[in-house]
């Protein structure tokens, strides 16, 4: 049985994406930093369905912590899913966006990205087969205000993506990203209302999250065996 790590996997978007692997008979990871009984409460919900799962705590920006916890993971067998979805927001217009606001938020989304995903190729290369997808934003496409950082960050693993697509090709490993706009999740709550998700998105409607996991789920399997280094976005023709 494959095994799929998905960080961030406490939240609305991470626990979706969690239980659609799980459905298609990947034995789930659900990481936590701060959410791990929430974490638990997703590895739950998969168990109760005949899924196979368990939650894992470490935080995505200390390197250190990071790899120890998934030396711990590989003590089990080679991570031949990873979804990168760990992120976090903290928004400001960028002449009063303080150090600490950009640091945090570029150190979870591309820090955060090599910390967990560079530990894991190797032994995922030696399987001959894998599928990294990171989780990005539509931000990262088109820009936003207020988000000089996320925006950033998230564009920066597009182009590492890319790169790394290239690396591991010749391998069996593809290598995508996903970039949500509006979605019907935590991260989105209290941050757009109805009138403005009209305004933004020309389907009139905020994303479901089962949706991106759809998505997730396809590139994660055999039949996306082509598709790599690609940008996907899903976002109601936002961009």
């Amino acid at each position: 049985m494959k095994r799929a790590l998905i960080t961030g996997g406490s939240g609305g978007l991470g626990a979706a994406i969690a239980q659609r692997l799980a459905q298609d008979g990947l034995h789930v990871l659900v990481h936590a930093n701060q959410g791990l009984e929430r974490a638990q409460a997703v590895v739950d919900r998969i168990l109760a369905t005949g899924g196979q799962a368990q939650a894992l705590r470490f935080d995505v920006t200390d390197r250190e912590a990071s790899a120890a916890a998934l030396a711990a993971v590989l003590e089990a067998g080679p991570v031949q899913v990873l979804v990168n979805n760990a992120g976090v927001h903290d928004d400001a217009v960028f002449p009063g966006m303080t150090g600490e606001q950009w640091d945090r938020v570029v150190d979870v989304s591309l820090n955060g990205f090599f910390n967990v995903t560079q530990p894991l190729m190797m032994p995922m290369i030696r399987t001959r087969w894998g599928r990294v997808i990171n989780i990005t934003s539509v931000s990262a496409v088109v820009g936003n205000r207020g988000q000089v950082n996320y925006s950033a960050a998230k564009a920066a693993l597009h182009a590492a993506g890319r790169s790394l697509a290239l690396e591991v090709a010749s391998r069996g490993i593809t290598v995508n990203a996903v970039a949500p706009g509006i979605i019907d999740s935590g991260m989105a709550e209290g941050v757009f209302d109805a009138a403005m998700v009209k305004q933004l998105v020309p389907m009139q409607r905020a994303g479901r999250a089962d949706e991106v996991a759809d998505l997730v789920a396809f590139l994660a399997s055999d039949r996306a065996a082509y598709i790599s280094g690609q940008v996907i976005g899903i976002n109601g023709a936002m961009a």
